[in-house]
């Protein structure tokens, strides 16, 4: 379990390798919209992430309308971005190429 929020140094550093990543409006978290071709390649990705955030034992915020997902990802318990969210962050990634 992730145990101290990044500094901004760190933080930085993590968005640089997370290019579609972006730290949220209130700098607590870090956040991506995807777009699919419809509703069931957007369901079957999100079914995806939820086999990694099990995995992670990190689990995110998310929506879903149709072909969008939306995904948030944020250390409650810290109020803000761990190394745990950057990693779950890269693996959803990955799940992309």
């Amino acid at each position: 379990m992730a145990d101290e929020l990044l500094n901004a140094s760190d933080l930085k550093e993590a968005l640089e390798n997370l290019p579609e990543w972006q730290l949220d409006e209130d700098k607590t978290g870090i956040q991506r919209e995807f777009t699919f071709a419809d509703f069931s390649q957007a369901f079957a990705f999100m079914t995806r992430v939820a086999m990694l955030a099990e995995k992670h034992d990190h689990h995110p915020e998310w929506q879903n309308s149709w072909d969008w997902v939306f995904i948030r990802l944020t250390t409650d318990d810290l109020g803000g971005v761990t190394e745990q969210d950057v990693d779950l962050a890269l693996a959803i990634d990955e799940l992309l190429d």
